[in-house]
This record gives structure tokens, sequence and C-alpha cells, in this order.
């Protein structure tokens, strides 16, 4: 029976149990020591194995207790540490009567315990510690699930710390996560981008169409949203003088949660001085062909049963050109009226107060992404869609951006940054008018970061990727809880009040309220 199924009786009881054999072990030793000396993780003595059969040397190993099994006078138990697992081997007549039944007897499986002895195979093959001393680190007071596959996705997404515990594949995948992270770093300083560091909360939120999420500075008196990009502090950055800053960053948007969505997520931002959207996107080829050289094969990656290829040049199709063949209609010269009930025709649900340019993206979203498996380039947006790109130089109408798409969803967003402040004050403005007729995405009026743009930026380039959606890809998971190791979750059933006891909260629960 998995822990999750357990009623509450029989688990009260489990850890009664537990917390006696703690009190017995307590006797001999500290029950919860502050180190241990370990002299080599699991992979080590994996590598060095041979080596340290024939030189005899002892090793010191530590790890979770993850199963027991007794034959008379010995007992084997593998033991999980971050790495993977390593095999032990108690032998009675080598530990003594007294030390070898404490083991036996009063360790539980998830018990973490330190280890010392000599490395040896056993007759299968299975490089083993032959165990001489042996202390309790940390009693598992609660029992572990019998079994990984007993635990639902969302009780892995809830009880991460299980997740991890029972599952190397998962601890495997949140070490690709930093990995992928370091590499990006790496790349970038490579480039010659400087990473900087923006603020979280801020008194204006800017730099994407999202609702904020809202807090309170009690010693400023006055509100601050959780940044929903960090677009607008960079770009400060490139009015300051600096050439090509980055930031990886959390931001943080009020909106709904599906399997690309969560409300706290990490993005990646870079700006370049003297770049535009074609060099951006050359910048993405490079970056996606190299990680996917290194944490691909050869460049192609398997996502569910799509095989991915960053090793090849990417697509590039213009947005409005590729809504053309979806619906076989030229939609730039459709009106708006018209515009609506063609997008009904095709499934998008039209809400009251959509402007022409939510329609196109509702649209795009159903009708387009979808089928952009590999990596595509979806160009020259209308301008209404994106109110911080520059005007596209050759087409009126349309402004200098790009998405990237992979595996049916976006992965990065990058324009010609604009920095005409008038024509910024301008588009500011439009998207005012927009949040009077009732838009809670659309972006306010940032008079500081316009005054900032009239000291003069220079034509600058910039894109944000979605690190965590590009963690999916490189990890063939299918939803952003898998790549966040604490994903936002609904509640379990009523949540007690944080900082106050179970019978503090049973007696506010209970008493009338005047």
């Amino acid at each position: 029976m998995s822990d999750q199924k357990q009623p509450t009786e029989g688990l009260d009881a489990i850890i009664q149990q537990r917390i006696e054999k703690l009190e017995r072990l307590a006797e001999q030793a500290p029950a919860y020591p502050h180190t241990f000396d370990r002299t080599h993780r699991s992979h080590e003595i994996r590598t060095a194995g041979e080596a340290l059969i024939a030189s005899g040397e002892k090793v010191r190993f530590a790890g979770r207790l993850m199963a027991k099994r007794g034959m008379g006078k010995t007992m084997f138990a593998p033991l999980d540490d971050e790495w993977g697992r390593l095999q032990v081997y108690f032998k009675k007549d080598d530990l003594g009567d007294e030390v070898f039944a404490r083991a036996q007897k009063l360790l539980d499986l998830g018990d973490l315990i330190g280890v010392e002895g000599f490395l040896f195979e056993t007759r299968t093959g299975e490089l083993t510690i032959h165990v001489e001393k042996w202390e309790l680190l940390a009693k598992a007071l609660r029992p572990l699930p019998e079994k990984y596959h007993d635990m639902s996705v969302e009780l892995k997404s809830r009880r991460r710390h299980l997740d991890l515990a029972m599952n190397q594949e998962s601890r495997e995948r949140f070490r690709r996560r930093s990995s992928i992270i370091t590499a990006l770093r790496g790349l970038l300083d490579a480039e010659g981008f400087l990473e900087v560091e923006t603020p979280a909360l801020q008194p204006l939120y800017g730099g994407a169409t999202a609702r904020p999420f809202v807090t309170r500075h009690n010693a400023l008196d006055m509100e601050l949203y959780l940044r929903i990009a960090d677009e607008l502090y960079l770009k400060r950055c490139i009015v300051g003088g600096f050439d090509r800053v980055y930031e990886i960053a959390k931001d943080f948007r009020n909106e709904g949660m599906d399997r690309t969505h969560n409300p706290e997520f990490t993005m990646l931002e870079a700006y370049a001085a003297y770049w535009d959207y074609n060099d951006m996107m050359d910048l993405s080829e490079r970056l996606l062909r190299t990680l996917g050289e290194r944490f691909g094969d050869e460049g192609r990656v398997t996502f569910g049963d799509a095989e991915v290829d960053f090793s090849q040049p990417f697509r590039r199709v213009r947005f409005m050109d590729a809504l053309a063949e979806a619906t076989g209609k030229d939609l730039a010269a459709v009106a708006d009226a018209d515009l609506a009930a063609l997008a009904r025709e095709h499934g998008v649900t039209v809400k009251k107060g959509m402007g022409r340019d939510k329609v196109l993206d509702e649209m795009f979203s159903l009708l387009v992404e979808p089928g952009l498996i590999q990596p595509t380039f979806v160009m020259d947006h209308p301008r209404e869609l994106s109110p911080l790109a520059k005007d596209h130089r050759e087409t009126p109408g349309l402004v200098e951006r790009f998405e990237l798409f992979v595996c049916g969803f976006e992965l990065a967003n990058s324009f010609s940054e604009l920095n005409d402040p008038r024509e910024q004050r301008r588009r500011f403005e439009a998207q005012m008018d927009l949040a009077a007729a009732g838009d809670d995405e659309a972006q306010q009026l940032d008079e500081d970061f316009l005054a900032a743009l009239e000291h003069g930026m220079p034509p600058t380039g910039g894109i944000g990727f979605g690190v965590d959606r590009m963690i999916m890809l490189f990890t063939d998971s299918h939803s952003i809880r898998d790549v966040l190791l604490f994903p936002a979750m609904r509640p379990e059933g009523r949540q007690e009040r944080p900082g106050f006891s179970a019978e503090w909260q049973q007696k506010a629960d209970t008493e009338p309220k005047e």
C-alpha cells in the first residue's frame, strides 16, 4: 500500500512504531548526527570499482535505504543517493550480534544511513559494499510509497520530495534542467552578453500583455506588481550603454494553467544593441543547434512521436501567410466583422471586446500552431499584435517580430525593438484604450521607461525564451509541471492558516462570526 492511500489511523500507527525504533537506536548513538564524512558517491564508486576492489581501500557511503533482503546471518540492502543506487551487505559474523540486530530489526525503508566498508562483487557481478560500520543519519518516520508507480502524476508534482526520492529519472531530469541553463549562460557569455538582474517587484508592470499579481509594500505604502517580463528594465541597460545584456529570471503572470503555462515560470530575455530581429533569428539557431548537439543525438531530439532536428536551417514563414495557408483566405483583406465570423466558422471563440489582433492571435493558436513541429520562425506580425516592436521596414502595417515554434508551442518571441519614444507613447496610449475597453491584459503607459527612451536607445534586437518549455523539449516532458520542481497546484481541501496551530485553526473555524 502506498503512502497516499493509507488511512490516517494506520499511518499514525506506523509513525509511532518508527518513533519507538528511533528511540531504541538513539540509546546507542545520536539519532540525528551533525555530519557524515563521505569518501565517495555512488557514481564515483561505480567508476572506480575495479581499482577500489584491488586496493582494498575503505569507502564511506551514505544513502536512503530502499529495500532489505535478509538471509539468516546476512542482509543485502540497496541505498540510493543523488546519483543512483548501490548495494550494501551486512554480515552478522563481522558486525556482531547486537549491531547486526539493530540494522535488521530497527532500520526501516526510507531511513538515511551511512556505511563504511570495503568493496567487492557478488557472484552475479553486482558491486557491493561489505559493511564494517554503519550509523543512522535520519529516521524516516513516514513510509515511502511501496512502488514509484503507486504515485499519481498529481502526487508526484505535489510531493516532489517523494518523486525525487523514488525515481532516479526525475533526479536526472532536474539535473539536466540545471545543465541546460548553465549551458545557456555559457553560450550567451561567449556571444558577448552580460548577465544582469532586474527587479521582480515593480511599480508598473510591462514588457508583455498579461494580467499581473498584485502585492503591497507596507513601508512605502504602495502597490507593487510581480514582474510579467524583464524587458523594460533590460532596455534601460541598453540606453545606459551596455551593448548586450541578458537575464534568466522568474516571471509571474496571473493567468490560466495548462501543459505549457504555469503562473511562475523562468524566462531568458536578451537584448543586443545594433542588432535586429534577423540577428536574433541567427542567435536562436546557434543556441538551439548547440543545445541539440550537447543534449540530443547529433542535433536531433525526440519529443513524443516527433523527432525534432535542430541541425538543419529553421523554416521561416510570415504570420499572415501561415494563416492564409490554414484558412485559404488573405485575412489582411477581410473586414473586422467578417473576420470574427470567419473565426467562429473555424471554431474560434470570439468574446466581446476582442480586437482584431486578439481574433487573429486566437485563429493562429488554433489553426496554425499545432502543426509547427520542426523549428519554425513565424515572422512579420500585424502591428496591433506587437505594441513594442518596430514597424517593418518594407511592409506597412506589419512589425519586425518573430515567434519560434517547436512541437506545436511557442519557444521564443523576438522584436526589432521600438526605439522611437514618440511612437512608443502612441503604442502605449493605444494599449490604454484597450484597457479602458475591458482588456485586463493590456500594457500600462510607463512614463519612466518613455523618459529613458527619450535619452536615446540605439537600434536593438530583443528576444525572450521560455526556459521551462525549452527544458520540456530536451527532456521529452509533455507537461510544464514535470520540469518545475514545485509547480503551482490547487490546494488539497481546506488549507490551514500558515503560522497558526491546528488548535487555533479549529477554534477560529468554529467560533461564531460577528
